[in-house]
């Protein structure tokens, strides 16, 4: 049996202040993946810095600081077989411009407007989905996840929760 890859899914500020994209959004993701945590946080710069300190000498990289630390943010640990191919595939192509005509029902193309504010963050690797869980979850056991967790989520019985949006063991 295939055992459930965790990703995480970053929902950008813009996104998160639209109740029509941040709706369509939510709904692909419980639809579509386990959701094994999920918090709302507002980056400040130093930490947003922190977290894209690989593009510190690209030209978008204050753009995108500034942009990160704007305003609230949804991060998700997501759960599927295939977790990090398919949150990729059904955000699209990072260029929201590139997103709106090849691929026009991805989420970025439906819901992106420019490429700093193109909906979503999903980690691009399982290493990089490591590193970048640990990063806004600290809290968070790896270890607890594999030995214990991860065949209660895949098997369940498990029910979503609207409140907390996640899923949750079933009683």
């Amino acid at each position: 049996m295939t055992k459930l890859q965790l990703t995480l899914a970053i929902i950008k500020p813009h996104a998160v202040k639209n109740p029509v994209a941040l709706s369509y959004i939510r709904n692909v993701i419980k639809n579509n993946f386990v959701v094994i945590k999920t918090k709302r946080i507002i980056l400040d710069t130093e930490a947003a810095g922190n977290f894209y300190k690989e593009h510190v000498e690209k030209f978008f990289f204050n753009r995108l600081v500034t942009f990160m630390a704007s305003g609230s943010i949804d991060l998700h640990i997501m759960g599927h077989v295939h977790a990090v191919e398919l949150w990729r595939r059904m955000l699209g192509p990072t260029k929201v411009y590139k997103a709106q005509f090849q691929e026009p029902h991805c989420l970025r193309g439906m819901f992106g407007i420019s490429d700093t504010r193109n909906v979503a963050h999903g980690s691009d690797s399982q290493s990089s989905a490591e590193r970048e869980i640990k990063f806004f979850f600290p809290e968070f056991s790896f270890y607890n996840w594999h030995t214990n967790d991860e065949v209660r989520y895949r098997k369940g019985p498990i029910m979503f929760n609207n409140h907390l949006f996640q899923h949750v063991k079933k009683l």
